[in-house]
């Protein structure tokens, strides 16, 4: 089956991982299994919810023209994650909205992510605030939405 959704989580990924501003975020394709105590977190598939369903995206198609090609539309789970050792539920939320800011920078600056007939932004956030014994968190949820040709 053909869609545009791995290579957008790809490339999602490949700008975070390379982005200067996102220097000492942990970078993610989807759920990892990692002994990393890192505080902040760029995920990109999953929303970080280890209890949740694990859902990294969806999209419809449909032929358009003659039937000779499809338009897919899609939309992929970002997560912006930032836990803090104390209490600043403040600092905390700051920061998951800088981090999931870049997001938005990239799409901003290139609606297709340099990838053939495709379009996509920012199309909806959540975001989740919980205090722990471990501390302040919060994780901003991006959905990325858009549409290509397949």
């Amino acid at each position: 089956m053909d869609s545009r959704i791995p290579e957008v989580i790809e490339t999602l990924v490949q700008l975070g991982k390379t982005d200067p501003e996102l220097v000492d975020v942990t970078v993610a394709d989807g759920p990892e299994v990692s002994d990393t105590a890192a505080e902040d977190w760029l995920v990109v598939g999953f929303d970080g919810d280890p209890t949740g369903d694990f859902e990294a995206a969806q999209s419809v198609a449909e032929y358009v023209g003659l039937g000779t090609r499809r338009e897919e539309q899609f939309q992929i789970t970002v997560a912006a994650i930032s836990n803090r050792g104390d209490t600043d539920i403040v600092a905390a939320r700051k920061r998951a909205y800088e981090i999931g800011g870049r997001v938005v920078a990239w799409l901003h600056a290139s609606p297709s992510l340099g990838l053939a007939e495709l379009e996509a932004s920012v199309g909806a956030t959540r975001l989740v605030q919980d205090q722990t014994d471990q501390g302040a968190s919060a994780r901003l949820l991006l959905t990325v939405a858009g549409r290509g040709f397949i």
